[in-house]
């Protein structure tokens, strides 16, 4: 699937990678020694990005979606609206279980994530997702 059969016509998502992959050039990955930067176009045309950072502790370490949603957060928020996630060798990577999740609560389901596999609306890479709409219940 083509990002114009994803719903976003003439979207770039070579410069969206771009600034993925300067984000990945940036983490901190001494123990696993795998970098991963992601990036993302906000609603209001920002581009906001994000890298792991590992801890000594392991199970402190942040995914590269966390500093994504963080940069969001303290630039002014809004909807996440097309997404992108690099490895150390700048190929295109898919977000965790953990980070699909995070990207559902600032992008739902309609977000736009290049995968290997081609963009795919969040909601074919989360299907029945939980969200805030649940707690309202």
């Amino acid at each position: 699937m083509t990002a114009a059969g994803a719903g976003s016509p003439g979207f770039d998502w070579e410069a969206l990678r771009v600034v993925a992959r300067d984000a990945m050039s940036r983490a901190y990955s001494p123990y696993s020694g795998y970098p991963v930067g992601c990036a993302a176009v906000v609603d209001d045309g920002r581009t906001v990005s994000g890298c792991n950072v590992e801890n000594a502790s392991y199970g402190l370490g942040l995914c590269a979606e966390c500093g994504l949603v963080s940069q969001l957060q303290n630039t002014g928020g809004g909807r996440l609206t097309h997404f992108t996630c690099v490895d150390g060798q700048g190929e295109i990577l898919v977000p965790c279980g953990r980070c699909r999740q995070l990207l559902f609560e600032f992008g739902g389901p309609e977000l736009l994530l290049e995968t290997p596999a081609g963009v795919l609306p969040l909601s074919e890479m989360l299907p029945q997702a939980f969200g805030p709409g649940h707690l309202a219940q």
